[in-house]
């Protein structure tokens, strides 16, 4: 909802001002489909080559889920702690060898059915049982399984910020883009010399549409999109580091309790669950 509002007003204050101010909205009008397909067609183009089929993937499977309110909120944080919480108690509680049906088939886990709303997905699943695995092994230490997590955590960076770094070139490039357009429409003036001015002018101030658009479609439409998936991806990486603080401190001798307290603190401020709610919530779900 928010892209939507924000859109609306880039375009009501950049093209409305515009006509407000005496501009000839037909004129934009008439030379816009042909500086779309110019600069649509080549940024898309450049976009396709520059990209592999997986960043294309990730990049077009994104943008759908950005019109959307985010997922990671403080409830489905809390939901996590708790689920969390549970796990661990019931390793302190009758050992590690207790959770191992839970980590070896989680979607038969009454605990992780507990909790619908991270249980179901499946990044969060899978890093967790990985690493719980290891803690049911006991083959590795805290800082063994330290380093892992980092090195898991680094690769989901790289991945889940690949679509960003593509639409942030692809922003850079459209500038470009439209003077290219421009410029084909100054030639294509140049070829039409001798008409009168009163067309010339027309076919000029086709051609600098091009120059507009080009900048406007950067830093108007494609840029804010980026930056907004690149905070919907720091937001996802914040779940991973909060598994991975919750797991290394019970690993370090921490009850459960305490252990979700080293993970709450690894959240954005924004969506961190105060000390007085995580706990209200997770005795309220035992």
């Amino acid at each position: 909802m928010s892209i939507i509002v924000g859109y609306i007003i880039t375009f009501g204050c950049v093209f409305g001002v515009f006509i407000v101010h005496g501009g000839n909205i037909g004129v934009l009008l008439e030379a816009l489909p042909f500086e779309m397909i110019t600069i649509g067609g080549a940024a898309l183009g450049s976009f396709i080559v520059t990209n592999q089929p997986k960043v294309l993937k990730a990049t077009f499977g994104a943008l759908p889920g950005l019109f959307k309110g985010s997922k990671y909120t403080k409830a489905r944080y809390m939901e996590l702690m708790a689920m969390l919480y549970e796990i661990l108690q019931k390793a302190r509680k009758d050992g590690l060898m207790a959770i191992e049906k839970d980590v070896e088939a989680p979607q038969e886990s009454e605990i992780f059915k507990k909790y619908p709303a991270v249980g179901a997905d499946h990044h969060v699943v899978e890093f967790l049982t990985d690493y719980l695995r290891m803690m049911v092994s006991g083959n590795l230490n805290s800082h063994e399984i330290e380093s892992l997590m980092d090195s898991e955590i680094d690769t989901h960076h790289e991945e889940a910020h690949a679509p960003v770094a593509a639409l942030t070139r692809l922003a850079g490039a459209l500038p470009a883009f439209g003077i290219v357009a421009a410029v084909l429409g100054v030639v294509n003036t140049m070829g039409s010399v001798g008409q009168p001015p009163s067309v010339l002018g027309g076919m000029i101030a086709s051609a600098l549409v091009g120059t507009f658009l080009g900048i406007f479609l950067a830093y108007g439409a494609v840029e804010p999109i980026a930056g907004l998936m690149e905070q919907r991806m720091d937001d996802a990486a914040k779940e991973l580091l909060c598994i991975k603080a919750t797991l290394l401190a019970s690993m370090q001798g921490y009850n459960p309790a305490t252990a979700i307290e080293f993970g709450r603190k690894v959240l954005f401020s924004t969506a961190r669950p105060t000390f007085l709610e995580l706990e209200s919530h997770v005795k309220g779900r035992k």
